[in-house]
């Protein structure tokens, strides 16, 4: 859930910032379309980090349970 989240919130950000700078500067759709990239590029960031984390996490479990099972 917080990967989709992740993904959902850079793209939205992102192209909301684009569509908001098209208007402003009238420059239709082609801030639109950096930002939206730049939020997908963003959003993959994210979830990689998360999946790092995740697998740290994981690794750490692993390695507390092998301590407590050699006790």
């Amino acid at each position: 859930m917080r990967i989709a989240v992740e993904i959902a919130a850079a793209i939205g950000v992102g192209t909301a910032i684009g569509i908001g700078l098209d208007r402003w500067l009238g420059t239709s759709p082609w801030l639109l379309i950096v930002f939206f990239l730049l939020g997908t590029a963003a959003a993959f960031l994210n979830v990689y980090r998360v999946a790092q984390e995740l697998d740290r996490q994981r690794r750490a479990e692993r390695q507390s349970q092998r301590q407590s099972g050699e006790e």
